[in-house]
């Protein structure tokens, strides 16, 4: 029997954030017979083109937060820089099951690696620095190369700066003058990226998806396998920190963990409080996706035990890779292909995504590249 608390269909989720995220967390609800709405400044967002309205606003508009939380049963983001004020009003409403605490942490890099340095999780040396004296003292303790990162902000590539040798130090220096609030880490050199995908639950019993391998291209998510190619020790060691990082900041819903793989040793990178571009490969190769699994978490309802059906690999569909796609779609009869209504295909934007299931996965996604030519 389910608890008087659980939210059922037909009950209404909000969503906050109207990219593709919120469309495949929108698509999952609809399918299990949800009302959705969401909150964002573009009309017609992608989210919306698969939901039952929207509210047309600002992300940090207090009107239009009180509006979304009135009509909602629920609510959810697909992204971590949700307002905090905004986060922390819908959680006092009782209608935000994931909380203020972990949107706190993972929209702060210093915060982010200061949680998993205290739980002695395995990270890279940083230092945190806000202003360019600061940055210019920091960077004598160490050896290069390094990587700078704003603490705030900042996806693909963007927001940060790798320094090879001392000669980059005026840039570092510039860097840290614009953006103030700064880490610098140590570069690691791995073998692999990996990401832990998880749901966990208000009562915190947690379901893991397949680990997966990641391929970056120009620091954008180019191709995602699953399941990845390390040891048992490195799985072992991957879900014991993911496990450790979800109880401590209290996850519910989907969340994602990315780490380096040295031999048998992880470090753990960055997390998301929400489904990830690495776990949309579930939506295929799994008896459930991360989208599915993060509306039954956030609504109340028991998490499914994860299968991997298939072996999969997953690539982005860039907005410069859109024609050349559908050029290929006719002509080749293997991949799902998801393309997420955004209204322009700009160079570098993820437009959608391919996955191809099967032992031959990776094979068919050399076929279906050399298909774009």
């Amino acid at each position: 029997m389910q608890s008087n608390t659980s939210i059922l269909p037909p009950q209404t989720i909000g969503i906050i954030g109207g990219g593709q995220l919120g469309r495949m967390m929108a698509i999952a609800a609809k399918n299990m017979g949800y009302r959705v709405i969401v909150l964002d400044p573009t009309p017609n967002c992608p989210t919306s083109q698969v939901s039952d309205g929207q509210i047309v606003a600002a992300y940090d508009d207090m009107n239009a937060i009180k509006e979304l939380t009135d009509k909602s049963d629920v609510v959810t983001y697909e992204f971590e820089n949700v307002d905090l004020e905004a986060a922390t009003f819908i959680k006092e409403q009782g209608k935000l099951p994931q909380g203020a605490y972990a949107l706190e942490i993972t929209q702060n890099r210093e915060k982010e690696k200061t949680v998993m340095k205290a739980l002695q999780l395995p990270v890279p040396d940083f230092f945190i620095i806000h202003n360019g004296k600061a940055c210019q003292e920091a960077l004598k303790e160490v050896s290069f190369p390094v990587v700078m990162k704003t603490c705030r902000g900042g996806y693909d590539g963007k927001g940060q700066l790798k320094l090879e040798s001392e000669a980059d130090i005026p840039n570092a220096i510039q860097f840290a003058e614009q953006n103030e609030h700064c880490i610098i880490e140590t570069w690691l050199s791995f073998d692999k990226e990996i990401s832990v995908v998880f749901t966990r639950d208000a009562k915190g019993a947690i379901e893991f998806f397949p680990i997966t391998e990641n391929v970056h291209k120009d620091h954008i998510l180019f191709q995602t396998t699953a399941p990845a190619k390390i040891s048992t020790e490195v799985q072992r060691k991957a879900y014991e920190a993911a496990t450790l990082l979800a109880n401590k900041i209290e996850v519910v819903g989907t969340f994602a963990i990315e780490l380096f793989v040295s031999g048998n040793n992880i470090y753990l990178n960055e997390m998301a409080p929400r489904p990830h571009n690495s776990g949309h490969y579930t939506i295929e190769a799994c008896n459930i996706s991360q989208f599915a699994q993060h509306i039954r978490a956030i609504c109340g309802l028991p998490l499914i035990p994860v299968k991997l059906l298939e072996p999969s690999a997953m690539i982005n569909i860039l907005g410069e890779d859109v024609e050349p796609t559908l050029k290929a779609m006719v002509n080749v009869n293997q991949g799902f292909i998801h393309l997420y209504g955004k209204a322009e295909a700009k160079a570098k934007r993820k437009m959608g995504h391919i996955t191809f299931i099967g032992e031959d996965s990776i094979e068919q996604v050399k076929q279906f590249e050399e298909a774009k030519q």
